[in-house]
């Protein structure tokens, strides 16, 4: 098994896809710039996407997964990893057929953002702490899981993460058992044959634990082999992968002096130039009314949301999700980031939750004002008692100057080629607060967080790493014992740069740009 550390240098990409059920067209036509108001029916064309272009390593990746390779990507917050997911899905669906690809992620909001599906829903594991055999059992009993496992040939996982060493060893002995039936137990292939492609940052956010460990010191040598919990501690994580790959060049940032800071955040390093950087963005002021705020906790998003929101004292809109499918998978709707219910009014803040058009800066992360709630032809929007008011959509100013009549659009849960479940709703959230945890991949130009409410390794990092540049961050609580990261995720990420875990001025990790391992047969 091979495992590199480099650099890729072609821009970020967002994607965006607006899919329906199979012959239903209703919900497919597109909702892009129909603003009568605004442009006087003379809508702008949007611009042609241009040409993707892949950079010398990411066709390296490429050409491995074509191979029939299984690969671990991984890399820090805002190094196009989302980007190369989307190229292979797409490149795997060509030669496999979308049948056989399988997307899943560890969460509601990284699965609804691949229009795939959670991890344990594909897997038919269901929630609950139990053996692999009893897990494989739950399995074998659910028909169309078992269907799945059997004629899946290429399997994305997301936010790995926040998987921990026992469902992953538990996933691969069920792939295992079920589709080398016919084999004998030393001669059954790892994860079955199956093809498996896994993304995510293990210094980001880690799996749920019952108990917190953040902060506790580093686990003596005597005990280093207690509990596993992440999934590259499972006995059958390096005979899962042909390469394992980290892209180490940031995108998100264009500060030099920011993305070292950020690098040196996510391994829990820091100095006093980093510490006075930080200190800068503490000034005790107000921060930028537009300036989102993150939260370790939901509940305090819910409070934060609701109290400025009835503050404006105006009338309150109410957008009801428009759902179809069956009811376990539009439960996994409501574990994304779609609201099921949302409510809005003049002068709210609200954030964009799609990509509609990244060419005009609306994207994921995009944030703006409620200006306007404005009637539209409920034949033409199609609302269908969308809205508590009627036929009314939101007309939003977002930051960048842009307004924009926010039309409904749809997220889809995909189950192989097969749509499963479909939600319609316009594609906003209240953004005055944010959970941390609902934060992930998303790019923010201002953002303020109270970091002494952080409680767990990564949470620093994942908070800071949304930002653009220093100018849009707001600071409170800042506490240098907070920034940690987890010594095994440490020891794990030393064998891409070869045992050293400096970072250098060019925001590359130093040391060895390959390490090579023999992967079992």
């Amino acid at each position: 098994m091979k495992l590199f550390s480099f650099a890729i240098t072609a821009c970020r990409h967002y994607s965006s896809q607006s899919a329906a059920f199979n012959n239903k067209k209703k919900w497919a036509k597109p909702f892009f710039f129909k603003n009568k108001k605004k442009y006087g029916g003379n809508a702008p064309k949007t611009p042609r996407t241009p040409k993707i272009k892949l950079t010398d390593e990411q066709n390296q990746v490429m050409d491995a997964v074509c191979n029939g390779q299984s690969v671990f990507i991984t890399g820090s917050a805002g190094t196009g990893k989302t980007f190369l997911v989307e190229q292979i899905i797409t490149k795997l669906e060509r030669i496999h057929g979308r049948s056989t690809v399988y997307v899943t992620a560890s969460t509601g909001v990284a699965a609804c953002a691949l229009n795939g599906q959670t991890l344990h829903c594909f897997a038919g594991i269901g929630l609950g702490d139990v053996d692999r055999e009893q897990l494989l059992d739950r399995v074998l009993l659910d028909r169309s899981a078992r269907y799945r496992w059997r004629k899946v040939k290429a399997l994305f996982i997301d936010e790995i993460s926040m998987v921990d060493a026992n469902l992953f060893e538990s996933l691969e002995y069920i792939a295992r058992m079920i589709r080398d039936k016919e084999e004998s137990v030393s001669e059954k292939k790892v994860w079955g044959g199956i093809q498996l492609i896994v993304s995510g940052d293990f210094f980001q956010l880690p799996p749920v634990r019952r108990k917190s460990f953040f902060l506790k010191p580093t686990v003596s040598k005597k005990k280093k082999k207690g509990k596993k919990e992440y999934a590259f501690e499972a006995d059958c994580w390096d005979a899962s992968f042909d390469i394992q790959i980290e892209l180490t060049m940031v995108f998100r940032q264009s500060d030099s002096l920011l993305i070292q800071l950020l690098q040196g955040i996510r391994k829990g390093v820091h100095d006093s130039d980093g510490l006075d950087l930080l200190e800068g963005c503490c000034s005790g002021y107000e921060p930028d009314p537009s300036a989102v705020r993150l939260f370790p906790m939901i509940a305090d998003v819910n409070k934060v949301n609701k109290e400025k929101l009835e503050s404006l004292n105006e009338e309150i809109y109410v957008y009801n999700a428009q759902d179809l499918g069956e009811e376990k998978w539009v439960r996994q709707l409501n574990s994304g980031i779609v609201p099921d219910s949302l409510e809005l009014c003049v002068g709210a803040r609200v954030m964009l939750i799609k990509n509609i058009n990244p060419w005009r800066k609306l994207v994921n992360g995009a944030t703006g004002t409620v200006i306007e709630l404005c009637k539209v032809s409920e034949k033409e929007y199609e609302m269908n008692d969308m809205c508590s008011h009627g036929s009314v959509l939101p007309l939003v100013k977002f930051d960048f100057g842009l307004e924009l009549v926010v039309e409904p659009e749809i997220w889809v849960v995909m189950d192989g080629d097969n749509v499963v479940a479909r939600r319609r709703q316009v594609p906003l959230i209240l953004a005055w607060g944010l959970s941390i945890h609902k934060c992930q991949g998303m790019t923010l130009d201002k953002l303020h967080t109270d970091l002494s409410r952080v409680f767990d390794f990564g949470m620093v990092y994942v908070a800071l790493s949304r930002v653009r540049s220093l100018n849009g961050l707001y600071l409170s609580g800042l506490d240098p014992k907070k920034i940690k990261a987890h010594p095994k995720v440490l020891e794990f990420y030393n064998k891409f740069n070869g045992g050293s875990n400096e970072i250098d001025g060019d925001n590359s990790l130093s040391g060895s740009n390959e390490t090579t391992t023999h992967k079992p047969k």
